[in-house]
């Protein structure tokens, strides 16, 4: 889809820095992957009280298998 946007010209030149990219097409769509890829993370604390362990299970025992 084509569409015309304003962007800030000093936010594009450090995004330019921080990426290997050299096109702001490429630029845009790799900022549009990682923005989707960051909202669709699930935030750690949301997951605090959910795991529930096997009984006897013993985490020191699965380190030293490792």
């Amino acid at each position: 889809m084509r569409t015309n946007i304003v962007i800030d010209e000093k936010l594009l030149e450090e995004a330019f820095s921080v990426s290997k990219v050299r096109t702001k097409k490429a630029l845009v769509n790799e900022a549009l992957k990682e923005f989707i890829r960051l909202r669709k993370r699930k935030d750690i604390a949301d997951l605090a009280g959910s795991i529930e362990f096997y009984k006897g299970f013993d985490h020191k025992a699965l380190r030293k298998t490792r």
